[in-house]
């Protein structure tokens, strides 16, 4: 008897093991803001208008990576944000996002190849 409650008392706890972890990744709630909306439906202004709305903000720089993963072209460092900001340029859509990896925050965005943001739209 001992040993038929003890298996089952593995049974059950693998079984919500495995239920567990799904729900979890799965549930939208829990995930952040900014990556509940769908970005595939988005235009490139779209994108643009968004990283500019949520600049300084946590998960702007999850966001300048999702919606532009390999078009990015680091053209300089300065100072700003906790230390240092890159600036990055999209060669496609003519536009630099100055980028915090202190904080990953995007800290600034213009439009054209920008090298050096004035100091008070990085700080």
């Amino acid at each position: 008897m001992k040993l038929t409650a003890l298996l089952t008392g593995f049974a059950i706890a693998g079984m919500v093991t495995t239920i567990n972890i799904p729900l979890q990744g799965n549930n939208p709630l829990l995930a952040p803001a900014y990556a509940q909306a769908s970005t595939s439906n988005l235009t490139v202004q779209q994108k643009i208008d968004t990283i500019t709305k949520n600049k300084g903000q946590k998960g702007s720089g999850d966001q300048l990576r999702k919606f532009f993963l390999g078009d990015l072209e680091p053209i300089g460092i300065q100072p700003g944000g906790a230390g240092m900001v890159v600036n990055l340029y999209n060669k496609a859509n003519n536009v630099t996002f100055s980028y915090c990896s202190t904080f990953d925050v995007v800290v600034a965005v213009k439009k054209g190849k920008v090298t050096q943001f004035p100091a008070n739209e990085v700080k």
